[in-house]
């Protein structure tokens, strides 16, 4: 097996991961301040918990100002730091004064355009400005072009997102109206294995759902494909029917995914057995069939996709809906990964596939190619080695948690000289010794860090290229 990356063509998987990344990055950032709206929906609007029409004027100032504006910001940042979070906070000004709902498609395309703009100006004067003249030069060059966008944005780019954010809503609320709603989860579930979950959540629902909830005071589009309750019924199942491997890790992944919010850790699981991505779909139609039957929705997306964020951003009158609708889920995923799990036992036993033994010789040959290509390419820089970046989607998540194992491990084996960190896989610094990433993430990672050795796993908590790579460092320290 061949763990270490090389250059390839990006492909367009990885180009859809990279925008649902840079969505994620403009969204996590605010998300504290969309969970602040949540709460004054939940408690003050006249369903909520404590009705109080004083501060229930907050409601709509907030949603339909502040969120686009912080959305605007962290975009334009993202493009051209400071001078383009401000360039992009002009131009969405101008849609939000120009429409009727919430402008966060909108913030999430004027924030960057606008930080774009800037940067390509900025370059453009540079090598014209006169020593002395920087400050006004700057100055004058963001106001001058923000004025524009400002204009622009107002007349033309609002009126264009509205219309196509019409047209998306009148769509969906047609899936609703006819029941259709369960079957985006055929594309919510095979997405999000892809690591495409990101592209989804924020990019399409998050806005509808907030859009529906200065309305209604709650959306069922936040549960949509946030749902953990089929992740928990897949862990489940490998928990009593999987191989001895996934007995092993399946229950600390269990903790992690739905107590934690970090639906990454089930990914690896599916896609050992793709078949499974069966009960995913299943588990997840159920659970928005039971959802629509209670009627009910939450606040504010929940991010983490934990049962603590769902539970939080309940509102008042919809518990037993939303619960059970994550247990449906879950009791559903559980059944259909347990059949399929039994049934390719079945299989193994009558000698239609590969038997015990065939699969742990497999392991170890795989076990052993593995370390030797880290003896021969990753290991002879461990001398060297001062940093290893764990990187993932968004940064906060599954590499996080797989940075800290490690870190860890490399503490108890009395290793404490090696810096291990976690970002998203666009942020990983340039002096970073070594890039550590699932294995379906690994041409986004080659497409931004060429130069870096990439090791491309299949889990964060155990795999076999980690151990390696820790036994390399423990021998090397030695």
């Amino acid at each position: 097996m061949n763990n270490m990356s090389t250059q390839t063509k990006p492909t367009v998987r990885a180009k859809v991961q990279a925008f649902g990344g840079f969505l994620t990055n403009m969204v996590l950032p605010n998300i504290g301040a969309f969970i602040a709206w949540g709460l004054l929906t939940a408690l003050f609007i006249p369903t909520g918990w404590i009705p109080n029409e004083f501060f229930g004027e907050l409601v709509g100032p907030t949603i339909t100002n502040l969120l686009p504006l912080l959305l605007a910001y962290s975009g334009g940042h993202m493009i051209a730091g400071t001078r383009g979070a401000v360039m992009g906070t002009i131009g969405t000004m101008g849609l939000i004064i120009g429409s009727n709902i919430p402008m966060f498609l909108g913030a999430m395309i004027v924030g960057p355009l606008g930080g774009y703009i800037i940067k390509k100006v900025d370059k453009l004067l540079h090598r014209y400005i006169p020593a002395g003249f920087e400050m006004v030069i700057n100055n004058f060059s963001i106001g001058i072009v923000g004025f524009f966008l400002l204009l622009v944005s107002y007349a033309v780019i609002g009126p264009i997102i509205e219309y196509a954010n019409n047209l998306v809503t009148l769509a969906i609320k047609g899936l609703v109206a006819t029941g259709g709603l369960p079957l985006l989860s055929l594309i919510n579930e095979p997405a999000k294995v892809l690591f495409l979950n990101n592209v989804i959540d924020q990019g399409v629902y998050y806005p509808l759902g907030m859009q529906q909830t200065l309305e209604q005071g709650k959306s069922i589009f936040f549960m949509v494909a946030s749902n953990p309750g089929p992740g928990l019924g897949l862990l489940l199942g490998y928990t009593f029917f999987g191989n001895s491997i996934a007995r092993k890790t399946a229950p600390g992944a269990i903790i992690i995914h739905f107590f934690g919010g970090i639906h990454e850790l089930y990914f690896p699981y599916v896609l050992m057995k793709p078949i499974t991505i069966i009960a995913m779909i299943l588990g997840a139609m159920s659970g928005i069939i039971t959802f629509q039957l209670f009627g009910v929705g939450l606040v504010a997306g929940p991010s983490p996709g934990s049962i603590f964020s769902y539970l939080a951003l309940t509102p008042k009158g919809n518990f037993i809906g939303v619960i059970a609708g994550v247990l449906v889920a879950t009791i559903v995923s559980f059944l259909v990964t347990s059949f399929i799990l039994k049934l390719q036992k079945e299989k193994e036993k009558s000698g239609e596939e590969s038997n015990l033994d065939e699969f742990i010789e497999k392991s170890k040959q795989m076990k052993s190619e593995g370390k030797k290509l880290l003896e021969n390419e990753a290991v002879q820089q461990i001398g060297s080695l001062q940093k290893i970046s764990f990187a993932c989607d968004a940064g906060f998540g599954s590499s996080a948690m797989g940075a800290s194992v490690f870190r860890r491990k490399l503490e108890k084996a009395g290793i404490t000289d090696i810096d291990v960190q976690h970002y998203r896989i666009e942020d990983v610094p340039k002096d970073s010794d070594l890039i550590v990433v699932h294995k379906n993430l690994a041409d986004r990672a080659k497409l931004n860090h060429s130069d870096i050795n990439i090791i491309e796993i299949t889990s964060y908590l155990e795999d076999p290229q980690l151990e390696q790579l820790l036994t390399s460092i423990t021998a090397k320290n030695s």
